[in-house]
């Protein structure tokens, strides 16, 4: 019912985008810690993967491992598709003999990409070939384009009903979680959301409190300032 990308970038960041043709798929199938990793768990969703598997990155296990344990001990695998990351070294993943077709993983260095339910296998790679070609962009922008090429590509077999972008940097609380969840074009409007975002919020956020700033930034002139200095090259772009 899913298609989704998971990503890291050179400044520590992780990054979860995913789509489908069914209610909130943001709510329970996306999951990131910051400084341990990303998951995605979809098929028939197992939404205990998502705390169990960055718990165990945490400790120290192997994403293969980590996948190993979780589906080794779930009733429900063969219905299960899961794919993680995390803080170095390849990721891993889990598409059940029982999941609908077309559905499949590939598995990369600093990201991958897992769906079901979807168009064909053309659907994966439109995502990978996208997320590539856009190395330039920031992570966020990146995820964007590698989903909006797999939707083209056909996306979900079933249509359109929601999507969600979520980005952890440096904190304990995320960078950027928007959910689309319930839209006749959801990646459109998650990328007008993801525009809207750059206006105030990303660098408000940027102004919180936080692990090296336990106050955050206080003045609000101060935090005005950082918001146009913020928005100023985009402006220019």
């Amino acid at each position: 019912m899913t298609w989704s990308i998971i990503a890291r970038d050179g400044a520590g960041r992780f990054g979860v985008a995913i789509a489908s043709r069914f209610f909130a798929v943001g709510a329970l199938c996306a999951h990131t810690r910051r400084a341990v990793g990303a998951l995605c768990t979809q098929a028939l969703m197992n939404p205990t993967y998502g705390p169990a598997g960055l718990e165990r990155l945490a400790r120290g296990m192997t994403p293969a491992d980590v996948v190993a344990v979780l589906t080794g001990a779930d009733a429900g695998r063969a219905q299960r598709q899961l794919h993680l990351l995390g803080a170095r070294g390849p990721g891993a993943a889990h598409t059940g003999a029982e999941c609908i077709g077309w559905c499949g993983h590939r598995v990369f260095d600093d990201f991958s990409v897992a769906g079901n339910m979807l168009a064909g296998e053309a659907v994966l790679q439109a995502t990978i070939d996208a997320f590539r070609a856009n190395a330039k962009l920031p992570l966020a922008e990146r995820l964007i384009e590698a989903m909006t090429a797999g939707e083209a590509a056909g996306g979900d077999k079933r249509g359109k009903q929601s999507a969600a972008l979520r980005i952890h940097g440096d904190e304990d609380h995320p960078e950027l979680d928007i959910r689309v969840d319930d839209h006749a074009e959801p990646m459109a409007e998650l990328r007008r959301l993801y525009t809207v975002s750059l206006e105030r919020f990303q660098p408000f956020v940027a102004c919180l409190a936080g692990r090296h700033d336990p106050a955050g930034e206080l003045d609000r002139a101060r935090i005005e300032a950082r918001i146009e200095a913020f928005r100023a090259p985009r402006a220019a772009a």
